[in-house]
C-alpha cells in the first residue's frame, strides 16, 4: 500500500507541472518586410511620375479624388434633381479600359453594357469609388494607379501586375432601392 501511495505521489508532483514555454530557434529581421516596402515605394512613385506626366499633357482640369485617383468630367450634369448611387442602388454604365500609353485594353464593345448593385458586388476599388462620384448621363474620365484598380494579380486576361489604367465611364441609369 506504501508503495503504490508512494507511486501516485509521484505521478501527481510530475503529472501537474505545466509544459515550458518553446522557444524559437531562429529570428527573422524583417529584411523582407523592409524589401517589399522599399519595391513598393518604387512603383508608387513609378506610377505616379506616369500620372503625373498625363496631368500636365492633357487639357482637362483633373481633380484629385480623396480616395486615391484622378478624374474629370467629359459630360457634367449640372442639375441637382439628379443623385449619385447610394449603397444598394443599381448602376447601369458602359466603360473601356485603356493603358497609360492611351493603348485599349478592353473597348466598351468588348464590355458591354454594365449593371452594378453599389456596394453589393465584386468590382475594382477605383470603379466602385468612381461610381460613387457620378450621376445619371454623366461621362468621366479615370485615371487608376494599380493599387486602386487591379492590383498585384490583374485581371488574369488582358491587365497584367501592377497596371495603372485609364478608364472612360458613362453611366446610363442609376435606380434607387428604396426602403434601404
Amino acid at each position: 500500500m506504501n508503495k503504490l501511495l508512494t507511486i501516485i505521489l509521484v505521478l501527481i508532483i510530475f503529472g501537474c507541472k505545466t509544459p515550458e514555454a518553446r522557444r524559437p530557434i531562429s529570428s527573422k529581421s524583417g529584411s523582407f518586410i523592409d524589401q517589399s516596402v522599399a519595391r513598393n515605394k518604387e512603383l508608387n512613385a513609378k506610377e505616379q511620375a506616369a500620372i503625373k506626366k498625363i496631368l500636365k499633357q492633357n487639357d482637362q482640369s483633373y481633380i484629385a479624388s480623396q480616395s486615391g485617383f484622378w478624374y474629370y468630367y467629359n459630360t457634367k450634369i449640372e442639375a441637382d434633381t439628379l443623385n449619385t448611387p447610394n449603397f444598394g442602388d443599381i448602376v447601369n454604365y458602359n466603360y473601356n479600359v485603356k493603358a497609360l500609353n492611351g493603348n485599349v485594353i478592353y473597348s466598351k464593345s468588348d464590355i458591354k453594357t454594365q449593371t452594378y448593385t453599389m456596394d453589393k458586388e465584386e468590382l475594382f476599388t477605383g470603379l466602385r469609388e468612381g461610381l460613387k462620384l457620378m450621376k445619371t448621363g454623366e461621362t468621366v474620365t479615370f485615371l487608376f494607379p494599380s493599387q486602386k484598380a487591379y492590383g498585384y494579380y490583374g485581371d488574369e486576361n488582358k491587365i497584367g501586375t501592377n497596371v495603372p489604367l485609364i478608364c472612360e465611364v458613362t453611366v446610363n441609369s442609376i435606380t434607387q432601392i428604396q426602403g434601404k
